[in-house]
């Protein structure tokens, strides 16, 4: 029963269903991670390089001492790298490249491991292993992430409210990302100081009225057309994800033709710029400022990935 009847009224109740409606619902991807070190006492965190600082900082808000390892062009942990008994592997599958059975060999081989699916959101969790997903890098939504895992704290978490972090969201809807750069950057700002709570009723709302189904569909497709051209010039050696995050072009010019493209209005962004902030190696620098993370997502067809293609190829060769 509700405590009000009639008025003017709000956004429809959507009646579909979420990919992934049993797992924890939480605010953040971030917020996954302090949920995981208070649930497993996590102590000590094995961290690639290759990531932004937001892992690194909520290890420090949570008192967690951070261990920092390599990732070679292949985006898989460094061999040789040999974490201490008493910590925990956190696991990064990038651009959504280690399949099930690589999954399951790292969780033999580090038992205390957490897995970050933030670029692989349909691959779905394996049993045991704890396992992030975002929805912000997937869908047009203000907050949202799960969690898969049999951890449990024993705080009342409350339910996070997204209303006021909609507008860079729909004002993109209606506009240009341009107009509304500045309140996306305002909604990212504010979305890292987040409390760890539920995910927000807005949030479910809008993942229950999404078509997965094209989602995937568009995603690989978009994928497919973007390898076929340009695989001969990536210097990753890349198997096909199931709907991919994005295509990752890795080229000698990347950072050069990433400034480039914003003349033709093709914004291409700069992952984990906080790589050069911290003791990587020539590769891991090298590759976070000439990867080009190409958008292959559902807002998209095959008349916009030729023309992403042409753009490309028009600026590298310049």
């Amino acid at each position: 029963m509700r405590d009000e009847i009639g008025g003017y009224i709000e956004l429809d109740d959507f009646k579909g269903k979420e990919y992934y409606p049993d797992l924890l619902a939480l605010n953040s991807a971030r917020n996954a991670v302090v949920y995981l070190i208070k649930a497993r006492n996590i102590k000590k965190l094995c961290i690639p390089y290759f990531l932004c600082d937001c892992v690194s900082r909520v290890c420090v808000e949570n008192n967690c001492e951070v261990i920092y390892y390599h990732v070679g062009l292949n985006f898989r942990p460094d061999s040789e790298f040999a974490p201490p008994a008493d910590s925990w592997l956190y696991l990064v599958n990038y651009y959504g490249q280690l399949s099930d059975d690589e999954i399951l060999e790292f969780k033999r081989k580090y038992p205390c491991m957490i897995l970050d699916n933030v670029q692989a959101f349909f691959q779905e969790p394996i049993g045991g292993i704890d396992t992030i997903y975002t929805c912000r890098k997937y869908f047009g939504v203000p907050d949202g992430a799960y969690l898969s895992t049999n951890a449990r704290i024993d705080d009342v978490l409350d339910m996070d409210r997204s209303a006021d972090r909609m507008m860079h969201l729909l004002g993109r809807y209606e506009g240009v990302a341009g107009d509304f750069y500045g309140a996306y950057q305002s909604a990212e700002e504010e979305h890292y100081k987040l409390p760890l709570r539920l995910m927000s009723k807005l949030t479910h709302n809008i993942l229950r009225a999404i078509d997965y189904e094209v989602v995937r569909h568009k995603r690989n497709e978009n994928w497919r057309i973007l390898s076929t051209a340009l695989s001969s010039i990536n210097k990753l050696a890349l198997k096909t994800p199931e709907a991919p995050f994005m295509y990752p072009l890795y080229v000698e010019n990347g950072a050069a033709i990433r400034k480039r493209l914003i003349q033709k209005h093709i914004y291409i962004p700069t992952l984990w710029q906080d790589v050069m902030k911290v003791d990587s190696n020539d590769l891991e620098r090298d590759m976070a400022q000439n990867i080009l993370p190409l958008p292959i997502d559902q807002r998209y067809g095959a008349e916009d990935m030729f023309k992403l293609i042409n753009a490309v190829d028009e600026e590298g060769n310049r």
